[in-house]
């Protein structure tokens, strides 16, 4: 099977093709930097990284652009809330973001744009639209007519009334028609703003990401990706603006679903509202990721302690396979034997299929089970040709295997109980296997010496 993806634009899985062969361009939304990152923001950013990786793994040169929206109503209003520099706040809460996405394994983007460099090329963005009689000025601000768009909807399925609902504003004084939204807003005294051919201001909404995905990547990139929360109004009129000023636009629409917390959409006023930043200090992020990959990133994701718990043990089984091998020391292993040949195509299949984690996923378990047998048997050769497997799957989903124990102080005390067994002090390695189990650390003596996992 070659590889299909769903496309939001027309409703289906389509097989992948890309404008250059064997390179693939994406865009991907990135947030408004004016507080913590959510949970939400951590599913989006894992699945659009799975995509770019497993494109990398078909072989594909990927170059991959997510932007941050660093001026903005909500970034002003929170820095008046807080006596802080708008600019200031944005870069904090910028720098905070790439470290949780380091922490996650993202790789990182091969640019970063931000509003704030962008000005000239978001203004030549709005000229273009005057220039087709899309845009017009008023006092100062400057609006798309919505009205005008007959494919108004296409993406979203929504209507050009509903275009109202997206604008963010109410009252603005001097547009045509209330559903038309600013590509430029005229400045205000306090807020930040530069020169424009309308007077000083600042960008309006959803131009700016046409200005930099069509000047970083070209007309007709690839794939546009994002949470499903921007089909609309973000991406909808994102898609209006390029198309409205004669430039093709992204050719492949993706977006990932949204993110349940306890049964519930994760909201402040739910009370499970979980940031990044909360559920990294006590989870381990691969554990984060492979509860996320376990589902279709098209499905809505139940994040909650018992999920995050049940991946962490998936971790552990890939660690402890991992250390368990590489107990055996050097062994020759041969490139490929029936399980891994089984497991690589059961994970292609479903990767082709819409980019199919779960199952992905789970022909990475099945062989880490069928490694776990061959070692039983003292299948040595067998069992380091599945590591290696499950190894370089596994990477193509972002996650990385433990070889050595992360825990120096628990390893000492695991050599110390083999050197008692050595030394026939049966007394000494019981007593130092019961403090282990005590802590939750459970012993395997293996042939190639003893390996540990965390239980709970």
């Amino acid at each position: 099977m070659t590889l299909h993806l769903y496309n939001t634009l027309t409703r289906r899985r389509e097989l992948f093709e890309t404008l250059e062969e064997g390179r693939a361009r994406m865009y991907v939304c990135g947030p408004t930097v004016y507080a913590d990152a959510h949970i939400g923001h951590a599913m989006s950013a894992i699945v659009f990284d799975m995509i770019r990786r497993y494109l990398e793994y078909l072989g594909y040169e990927v170059t991959y652009v997510t932007n941050f929206t660093d001026v903005d109503d909500k970034i002003i209003i929170r820095a008046q809330e807080t006596g802080r520099d708008p600019f200031e706040l944005a870069q904090y809460f910028t720098d905070k973001y790439l470290r949780h996405l380091s922490d996650l394994n993202i790789k990182p983007a091969d640019t970063y744009p931000r509003v704030t460099s962008e000005i000239s090329n978001i203004v030549r963005a709005i000229e273009e639209l005057g220039e087709t009689d899309f845009a017009y000025a008023v006092d100062g601000s400057v609006y798309f007519r919505v009205n005008r768009d007959d494919d108004y909807g296409k993406l979203s399925r929504r209507r050009q009334e509903d275009a109202v609902t997206g604008t963010r504003v109410e009252g603005e004084e001097g547009k045509e028609n209330d559903a038309d939204f600013a590509l430029w807003k005229g400045a205000k005294e306090g807020e930040p703003s530069w020169e424009s051919p309308w007077g000083p201001g600042r960008p309006g909404w959803h131009i700016e990401c046409v200005a930099m995905s069509l000047g970083l990547l070209g007309d007709g990139f690839d794939i546009h990706g994002g949470g499903s929360d921007l089909i609309f109004p973000h991406h909808e009129n994102e898609r209006a603006e390029a198309e409205a000023a004669g430039h093709r636009f992204a050719r492949l629409w993706m977006h990932s679903a949204m993110v349940n917390v306890e049964g519930e959409k994760m909201a402040k006023s739910a009370g499970n509202f979980r940031t990044l930043a909360d559920v990294l200090a006590v989870h381990d992020p691969r554990a984060l990721r492979l509860a996320m990959l376990q589902a279709h990133y098209r499905s809505t994701m139940e994040i909650d302690d018992a999920v995050l718990a049940s991946a962490a043990a998936g971790i552990e089984r890939l660690d402890a396979f991992a250390r368990r091998v590489g107990a055996l020391g050097e062994v020759d292993v041969p490139p490929q034997t029936a399980p891994t040949e089984a497991a690589r195509a059961a994970f292609a299949e479903a990767m082709d299929n819409d980019m199919g984690t779960p199952g992905a996923v789970a022909a990475i378990f099945e062989l880490l089970r069928k490694g776990n047998i061959a070692l039983d048997a003292g299948e040595t050769e067998t069992a380091a040709a599945a590591l290696a497997t499950v190894r370089d799957l596994a990477s193509a989903l972002g996650l990385h295997l433990q070889d050595s124990s992360p825990d120096e102080a628990i390893q000492r005390r695991v050599d110390e109980r083999q050197a008692a067994r050595a030394a026939r002090d049966y007394a000494t390695a019981d007593r130092i296997r019961t403090e282990l189990t005590g802590e939750g650390i459970e012993l395997e003596d293996t042939p190639g010496g003893t390996i540990w996992r965390r239980v709970n």
